[in-house]
């Protein structure tokens, strides 16, 4: 692993500030603007869209991604996700610009801030009903490390690196960063990258399990998508009760993940998919699923 060259808007322990003169005039453009939208073929695709600030995250950028995930688990003719961005990163951390100085802030402010804010970003992510991917263009630091993290699978540019930021500026990782990868990669490796806070190049994160393909940079969209859309053609409602299977039996004991699934499973055979699934192997056919 090496350490990070600097960029013209570096993350800030996740957090990124970013300056010069277009700053500003950025953080005054609708967050409709800052997070492109387009649904097609049955897939959401979600835009980060500030890249001369390498896609730092403002605040409202951030309940746009929330509002837009909800909408997605809520579309039935939403069946995938898939989370991009333009320009050079992906994600450089959380702009919080605006945000009270230290010296206003009372005892339980930053916890508030960090539950309503990064928390529940990374959650919505976690939580949505259908698969999430993430295609990773370029830089993913702090807060933008965990949100690729949180994606259900992630694809990787050649160029792409993942940065645990915090430490260089002091700080604790938040947005569920201590959440996450112990689970991907063990706690050892987790700390050997939130205690030195070296980037991590795309290669490196798919040796140690943070990623699960890279792809040459001029492939990256094409890659991502077939997978969107193969997703998208398959059994929606059984691929978000795995989803939420996989993501609790790392939180409880055998008894309660054998639970789980038998309930998942009961659930799941009342779907027009699943009926299909089992008539098209009796008829030794292709299925054709529908997302109902």
């Amino acid at each position: 692993m090496t350490s990070a060259p600097s960029s013209p808007r570096p993350a800030a322990g996740g957090p990124s500030r970013p300056t010069g003169p277009a700053g500003p005039a950025e953080l005054t453009e609708p967050a409709d603007s800052l997070i492109l939208h387009a649904t097609d073929n049955g897939v959401a695709q979600l835009t980060l869209n500030r890249p001369d600030a390498l896609n730092a995250l403002t605040r409202d950028m951030r309940e746009r991604l929330i509002d837009l995930l909800a909408d997605a688990s809520a579309d039935p003719d939403v069946r995938a996700v898939l989370l991009t961005a333009t320009g050079k990163g992906f994600c450089s951390g959380a702009d919080l610009r605006g945000a009270p100085a230290a010296g206003d802030r009372v005892a339980g402010d930053v916890a508030r801030m960090i539950r309503g804010g990064a928390q529940r970003f990374i959650a919505a992510v976690l939580d949505c009903e259908k698969p999430v991917i993430a295609a990773v263009n370029g830089t993913a630091a702090g807060i933008g490390a965990h949100l690729a993290f949180a994606c259900d699978l992630v694809l990787a540019a050649e160029s792409a690196r993942f940065i645990e930021v915090f430490v260089r500026r002091g700080l604790v990782p938040d947005g569920g960063g201590a959440y996450l990868l112990p689970r991907l990669i063990g706690p050892q490796r987790a700390k050997e990258l939130m205690f030195f806070g070296d980037a991590v190049p795309a290669t490196e994160a798919a040796r140690l399990g943070l990623v699960n393909r890279v792809v040459p940079d001029g492939e990256l969209a094409k890659a991502s998508r077939e997978w969107a859309e193969r997703l998208a053609a398959g059994p929606t409602r059984a691929l978000a009760l795995t989803k939420a299977l996989v993501n609790a039996s790392l939180d409880g004991d055998r008894g309660a993940a054998f639970a789980a699934e038998a309930t998942a499973q009961e659930i799941n055979m009342t779907t027009a998919d699943a009926r299909e699934g089992v008539a098209s192997f009796v008829a030794r056919r292709r299925p054709t699923y529908r997302g109902r």
